[in-house]
C-alpha cells in the first residue's frame, strides 16, 4: 500500500492543477496568452490534466495516464524556458518528479 502513496500524491497533483487552469482565472489566462497561446488553452490543458488524474488513479490505464503526464509536464517546461518564465519551474520539476516516483512504484 505504501507504493501507492507516489501515485495517489500525482493524480491529486494533477486533479488539483487540472481544476485550477480549467477555471481559467484572470491571471491563468493571461499567463497563456503570455507564453504564446490563445487565452482558452488553460481549460484545454486543464482538462487534459484531469484526465490524467483519473487515468493515473486506475491501473489499468496508469501507463497511458503516466506517459499523458510526463507529455504534458515536458511541453510546459519546453515553453516556460523558452519563455523565460522561468519561476514556474519548480512546480514543474516538482511534477516531474512525481511522475518519476509513481513510474519506479509502478
Amino acid at each position: 500500500m505504501p507504493s501507492m502513496l507516489p501515485t495517489w500524491f500525482l493524480a491529486a497533483a494533477f486533479l488539483g492543477a487540472g481544476m485550477f487552469n480549467a477555471i481559467g482565472a484572470f491571471g491563468v489566462r493571461a499567463s497563456f496568452i503570455r507564453w504564446g497561446f490563445p487565452g482558452w488553452w488553460c481549460r484545454v490543458t486543464g482538462a487534459l490534466e484531469i484526465v490524467v488524474a483519473v487515468l493515473v488513479a486506475f491501473r489499468a490505464s496508469r501507463q497511458a495516464g503516466l506517459i499523458l503526464g510526463a507529455i504534458i509536464i515536458a511541453s510546459a517546461i519546453l515553453t516556460v524556458v523558452r519563455r523565460r518564465d522561468f519561476s514556474h519551474l519548480a512546480p514543474l520539476g516538482l511534477f516531474a518528479v512525481l511522475l518519476a516516483v509513481a513510474e519506479a512504484a509502478f
